[in-house]
């Protein structure tokens, strides 16, 4: 499956109050073997889609859900620090280490 990557409003529900960015960058992808760890249900694999957006304080939150799911769910370790490479950049690890599996969480922000 192709990562497509995309800047799009939260939706309703998605919790993009005035706290939380206007810009969400979304990429939709397969899991890796192990899939990627949440907070509220452990693993999840197959078909994911992916969300970081900066919230309060330089933070970033990394929520995903199944494909084509209404329910979201938080990546282990978000909200995380905004790196100061930024949020694209923060994005495409994310997205990378998703991709890697092996209950993947938030990386770790490099110095």
């Amino acid at each position: 499956m192709t990562t497509h990557l995309s800047a799009e409003r939260p939706s309703p529900g998605h919790g993009g109050g005035p706290e939380w960015s206007s810009v969400v960058l979304t990429a939709h992808l397969k899991a890796g073997p192990g899939g990627a760890m949440t907070d509220e249900v452990g693993v999840v694999t197959g078909d994911l889609t992916v969300t970081t957006e900066v919230g309060p304080y330089d933070t970033v939150r990394v929520r995903v859900r199944y494909t084509g799911a209404e329910e979201w769910y938080t990546l282990t370790g978000s909200p995380a620090p905004l790196p100061p490479h930024g949020l694209a950049a923060f994005h495409e690890r994310v997205v990378d280490v998703v991709k890697a599996g092996g209950a993947a969480e938030v990386p770790k922000s490099s110095p």
